[in-house]
């Protein structure tokens, strides 16, 4: 559970072998009361003795993370709530809730009679608006079922009406509930924007349900254009291998913003450089920590360390050949840390 793998490797190789495998080793292994690199077995040995509860409120609480924005919408059956999360580690939870589990529920609703099928689209939005007051944001992880080529313009109703039949029709013929139609994607986009809520879009890096190929948030171009008069905040999640790209687009655009969410902690030690390329054109003020982390709690220890010791080393590397002083490396810092993330989700009145 450490990588985005599903399997653990052929015979007599470990992903402890890896980049994240070393990382854990020298910054979770202390957290546990054991020597920095110590051995895997002995690294699984002591995390087994402690329990999971002890271990994950351990590595929670050092990760220095005070709030939390919570999608708990991976799994049928909830994950890890805001509340709980943010229990262990002392600090606060907020919901970000996820379109196409907003949608596929509606879509049961539908097979089971509860709704009629021209209703599916109403639904989806009253229940939106329904939790509107207990969420920062709404997620898409359209990247993950058919791809960010998503339609450039708003989707008329008779489209919407359309392509929702067209689901509906195939999940009683067999097929999973599982949302794939481009079309319905960009309709759950934009009841974000009329929700006047921030909108996170899965970009790049994922396991392997993912077709990384279509995973390039450039094909989201023409939308994007679309929201930007609309001045809702987009933001770019993950992005690894299209960091550059992600960067790119939170430039020109006014309204859009990206993390490397789940990268940095894969990327290990090599998360400083992939760290310092998605700041070659992203402005400061645009670029947010994440973790992406989940069902680990090293996942968010090493998020934050790793982060914090990427940006310090691009800050302080400025500040060493005269790009910029330490004033100007320490009001970064406080924004990309904290501050960029605290207004586009309004944290500062959280619901």
């Amino acid at each position: 559970m450490i990588t985005e793998a599903e399997h653990p490797g052929p015979p007599g190789t470990t992903l402890f072998d890896s980049q994240i495998g070393f990382a854990l080793r020298r910054w979770c292994a202390p957290v546990l009361d054991l020597p920095a690199h110590a051995a895997p077995e002995d690294y699984l040995e002591r995390r087994a003795e402690l329990g999971h509860a002890e271990v994950h409120r351990r590595l929670l609480r050092a990760c220095g993370i005070t709030t939390f924005c919570v999608d708990a919408g991976f799994q049928p059956e909830p994950l890890t709530s805001a509340a709980e999360l943010a229990e262990l580690a002392g600090g606060r939870g907020v919901d970000v809730v996820r379109l196409e589990r907003v949608a596929e529920q509606a879509a049961v609703d539908v097979i089971t009679g509860q709704i009629g099928m021209t209703h599916l689209a109403d639904t989806v939005r009253a229940r939106l608006e329904s939790t509107r007051p207990t969420m920062v944001a709404v997620k898409s992880v359209a990247a993950y079922r058919g791809g960010l080529e998503l339609p450039a313009q708003r989707p008329t109703d008779r489209e919407v009406a359309a392509a929702a039949r067209g689901w509906i029709h195939e999940i009683r013929a067999g097929a999973p509930i599982r949302l794939t139609d481009p079309t319905l994607h960009a309709f759950l986009i934009w009841c974000g924007v009329d929700a006047r809520l921030p909108i996170q879009i899965h970009v790049g890096y994922g396991d392997s349900d993912i077709d990384l190929r279509r995973g390039n948030p450039l094909l989201l171009t023409g939308l994007l254009r679309a929201i930007a008069p609309t001045e809702v905040s987009v933001l770019l999640l993950h992005c690894y291998p299209f960091h550059r790209e992600a960067g790119y687009l939170a430039q020109v655009f006014p309204n859009i913003y990206l993390d490397l969410g789940l990268a940095i902690h894969n990327c290990g030690r090599g998360s400083a450089g992939l760290l310092a390329q998605a700041l070659e054109l992203a402005p400061f003020g645009k670029f947010l920590f994440s973790t992406d982390a989940f069902a680990l709690g090293e996942l968010y220890l090493l998020g934050a360390v790793l982060f914090r010791r990427g940006l310090s080393a691009f800050l302080a590397a400025g500040v060493a050949d005269d790009a910029w002083t330490a004033a100007d490396a320490k009001r970064v810092a406080r924004l990309i840390c904290a501050d960029n993330a605290r207004r586009v989700y309004n944290l500062y009145n959280p619901p």
